[in-house]
């Protein structure tokens, strides 16, 4: 496919982007609309729009590669998430309505104290800055190859082209233009993919009720794998209980996707948006384990050569912009770039407030809507972006797996101790030795490698997505253990 065509759509969606931005954000672009929206945001908008966010071009392009190898498996860890944002829902968003916070992090310092406080927030900047980098990186290689190497434009480039059409339209209007602008992305997330199969299916002269019985019955649709606990990753329990945990970390105790909760006037709305949110986040996620079963089902009866691919998430794109007809091809580009956009503009966002609120204080300031504090947030998103370059141009060098396993690998590591931070303040009434949490976050990660390599060599147990829980739980027992009987805090 010409990559002049595919670049024109994606200008003209850049600017469409531009102009939600710019109607947004031109009544207010202050601290308190970057921030939380003016707490005015609707339920059923955030829940839809959340959906771009939550799957991102991880699921678009990695899930349904991952189909070769897993067959539809990865529902089992989709099945724990669903419980996690029940979790999130019922126990986690009541908590951080009632103490009013922009910042969840500031649970921390209310409950365990200043240097827990910081260690949570820092162990957010440090895990979301790495995931959603991982995040864009995926689609970037995309791009440079069906647009940018026409042109010979270097990777690096392509990054910083990427990111500033971010930045562009998120750094007035912060997390109001975002809600907005990931309504439209999520719309064309759930197009393409619904397009995607029905391209394909038509490709392989299906109708409806014989794509179904197709994906049925190919060799792809086992779900559940209950055999060989101790040896696979791909164990049920290991993927249900791997599912809840990262589901309960990366998103409940992260600052970015709460921060959308946290923009709505009541608890009851933020409820009903998580629980909606659950609900459409299961189907779509069906949705894109079909697509790659229909996609290998293709490769198969034309003759594509699968093993040439460097990794399996190269499978969608190829078969998307080099074997389907130019429209096919143009919705996979928007859906496939709508996902990255809609995850990297909230991580941005979210970063941006992180770091004002609990390291620069913006919440604890006089006027926190003073101009010089507002070009400080901008100073702040800027550096933000900067770094998130610095990590994809590092991943690029290291990287030889698929995406979606690097990502919750080290999620289990990064988020890991911020779990444990929480799951002891919520659980226990003991106080923690404050200045000690920093060394114990550092020292759990650590402890959790070395287990699982112990693990495996010993025993033969092969650790999966439950490394989180290993970490998290390593870093509630130091809590405990370090702990005092004394209660000082109270929320």
């Amino acid at each position: 496919m010409s990559p002049i065509i595919l670049l024109s759509f994606l200008l003209i969606y850049f600017v469409v982007l531009v102009l939600i931005a710019y109607l947004t954000s031109r009544k207010s672009a202050d601290n308190a609309t970057f921030f939380i929206a003016n707490k005015s945001s609707k339920w059923y908008v955030v829940a839809f729009g959340m959906i771009g966010t939550a799957l991102s071009g991880v699921t678009f392009i990695s899930v349904p590669g991952a189909v070769g190898n897993g067959s539809f498996g990865y529902f089992q860890f989709v099945l724990g998430n669903a419980v996690g944002f029940v979790i999130i829902a019922l126990v986690l968003l009541p908590l951080y309505y009632r103490m009013r916070l922009v910042s969840i992090y500031s649970y921390l310092e209310h409950r365990l104290g200043f240097y827990s406080y910081k260690t949570g927030a820092m162990i957010f900047l440090i895990s979301r800055t790495i995931s959603s980098a991982f995040r864009l990186y995926l689609v970037a290689i995309v791009l440079q190859r069906f647009i940018f190497d026409a042109w010979h434009v270097p990777f690096a480039l392509t990054i910083v082209i990427c990111l500033t059409l971010i930045w562009l339209y998120t750094h007035k209007g912060g997390l109001k233009t975002i809600i907005i602008t990931d309504l439209l992305q999520t719309f064309f997330l759930l197009l393409s993919v619904v397009l995607s199969i029905y391209f394909i299916a038509q490709s392989l002269d299906l109708n409806f009720f014989e794509t179904i019985e197709t994906v049925k019955n190919s060799s792809y649709s086992k779900m559940f794998f209950w055999e060989d606990f101790m040896g696979s990753k791909a164990n049920f329990w290991k993927q249900f209980l791997g599912g809840i945990f990262v589901t309960i970390a990366m998103t409940g105790l992260d600052q970015d996707l709460m921060q959308k909760n946290l923009s709505m006037k009541t608890i009851g709305e933020a409820q009903k948006n998580m629980l909606t949110f659950t609900s459409i986040f299961i189907f779509i996620n069906l949705f894109f384990l079909s697509v790659g079963a229909l996609l290998y089902v293709y490769a198969a009866k034309n003759n594509i050569d699968i093993t040439q691919l460097r990794t399996p998430d190269h499978l969608y794109p190829e078969i998307a912009l080099n074997h389907l007809a130019i429209v096919p091809g143009i919705i996979f580009m928007l859906g496939l770039t709508a996902a990255t956009f809609a995850t990297t503009d909230s991580a941005l966002t979210a970063l941006t407030t992180s770091f004002c609120v609990d390291f620069l204080n913006f919440n604890k300031k006089e006027n926190p809507n003073d101009n010089r504090l507002v070009k400080t947030r901008n100073t702040v998103h800027f550096v933000f972006s900067f770094l998130m370059l610095l990590v994809i141009l590092v991943f690029r060098l290291i990287n030889d797996d698929s995406v979606v396993i690097a990502i919750f690998v080290a999620a289990g590591y990064t988020y890991g101790p911020l779990l444990g931070l929480f799951a002891f303040g919520m659980l226990s009434k003991r106080s923690v030795q404050d200045k000690l949490v920093p060394y114990i976050c550092l020292i759990s990660p650590v402890l959790a490698y070395f287990i699982d390599a112990w693990l495996k060599a010993s025993v033969g147990y092969v650790v999966g997505f439950e490394l989180i829980l290993l970490n998290g739980s390593l870093t509630a027992l130091m809590l405990l253990v370090s702990s005092k009987k004394a209660v000082i805090y109270k929320v």
